[in-house]
């Protein structure tokens, strides 16, 4: 064997044992985010996390998800907005990925494409503008659920506005939001990804000295109703979802605050 084949083979064991070890690191990474009820670095205030139904919770930089494979989506995506996330950047418009932190597999972009409804981000991109990573971490399919785009644009994005101004006006949120993965469902694409026919939101305010929370619901279609009439109490959310969403507030506080459907506290202007 001549020095050139040696060289050669030499060359050839060290690139592989260069992407060996490249992709053992990105595995051990990918596994250090999906292990459940470990703290990971994160932006999320995990105190406020919801419980999972499913078993399977992935942390992000920017915002927390309980995937539901049965219906291809998060059956809920949590995170703070606090007021020095707002802000004007605008970032290019990122293609949409496969979240390879989902153990069972996230559902692929592909299915949306064609089928009459919007990529409808739960956790928004514009919620994240604060950093290149947080923001295009959103355009991950987890945090993805199929949305009218009458609904996507109007009603649903009205509300995620109000929140922003509520973010501002109280020194930031604690949001949780998803789809109801309950009841007959259409789906669409390969993967037969659930279209919910209800949405909701429900958001914590713990920055003021006074714990309130507001929740809202609302069917999948657009509307040209004020937002206060889809304030419902977190009782009602809890019982269309199974989800307990604020299990670490102490028994009283949750008791008093999820029976409300009180909105007086919530500036509405």
């Amino acid at each position: 064997m001549n020095k050139k084949t040696i060289y050669s083979i030499i060359a050839v064991l060290i690139i592989v044992g260069i992407y060996g070890y490249e992709h053992f690191l990105k595995e051990e990474a990918s596994a250090e985010i999906i292990k459940q009820g470990q703290t990971v670095k994160t932006d999320t205030n995990e105190y406020f996390l919801p419980t999972s139904t499913t078993g399977q919770i992935v942390h992000h930089d920017g915002y927390s998800l309980s995937y539901s494979e049965p219906h291809e989506q998060a059956e809920w995506v949590a995170y703070e907005l606090k007021k020095s996330h707002l802000s004007n950047t605008n970032f290019k418009r990122p293609y949409f990925e496969i979240d390879n932190t989902v153990k069972t597999g996230a559902a692929h972009w592909r299915n949306y494409k064609k089928s009459g409804y919007d990529r409808g981000h739960l956790c928004p991109a514009g919620d994240r503008k604060y950093s290149q990573v947080a923001h295009d971490e959103t355009f991950l399919t987890s945090n993805i659920s199929p949305q009218e785009h009458s609904f996507n644009s109007g009603i649903w994005n009205t509300l995620e506005q109000k929140v922003r101004y509520w973010a501002r006006k109280y020194d930031g949120v604690f949001v949780v939001t998803g789809g109801v993965l309950k009841g007959k469902m259409k789906t669409i694409g390969e993967e037969e990804v659930s279209v919910p026919n209800q949405f909701y939101k429900v958001l914590i305010d713990n920055n003021t000295g006074k714990t309130k929370i507001i929740a809202f619901l609302m069917p999948h279609k657009n509307s040209n109703e004020p937002l206060y009439k889809f304030v419902v109490s977190v009782d009602e959310v809890e019982q269309l979802t199974g989800i307990d969403f604020f299990p670490e507030l102490d028994d009283a506080t949750e008791n008093k605050l999820e029976a409300s459907s009180s909105y007086k506290d919530w500036s509405f202007n």
